[in-house]
């Protein structure tokens, strides 16, 4: 049966990205061979949304207070992407990563399994 989920980003700068995540965010990780690292994440949650258009994916980072973890990120130079974005479901802003590429980070809301 499944037992997990692989997550891959593609991006401009890999070596930046795994810097990132290791670096700043304090991810774990094990080297697969010549720099390769696999962090391991924290837990992880999947929702199916309707989509407009050409389906997509998308990778949001959940924390239990989005304010204290902007300004903690910021603290640490990441740039935050855009305002924060309250909603019924929950709080949202993004993050720029060093490769260039962007992701959500998000305060729910809602129950989580």
């Amino acid at each position: 049966m499944i037992d997990g989920v692989h997550v891959v980003l593609y991006t401009r700068d890999a070596e930046a990205d795994r810097a990132f995540l290791r670096d700043v965010l304090g991810w774990p990780h094990v080297d697969a061979g010549n720099g390769w690292l696999i962090f391991r994440t924290p837990p992880a949650e999947v929702a199916c949304h309707p989509a407009q258009g050409e389906p997509s994916h998308e990778l949001m980072l959940m924390c239990d207070d989005l304010t204290a973890t902007v300004a903690d990120l910021t603290d640490r130079g990441v740039e935050i992407t855009g305002p924060t974005v309250d909603a019924p479901w929950g709080r949202l802003t993004g993050i720029r990563l060093p490769g260039g590429g962007e992701i959500s980070l998000y305060e729910p809301r809602h129950p989580r399994p």
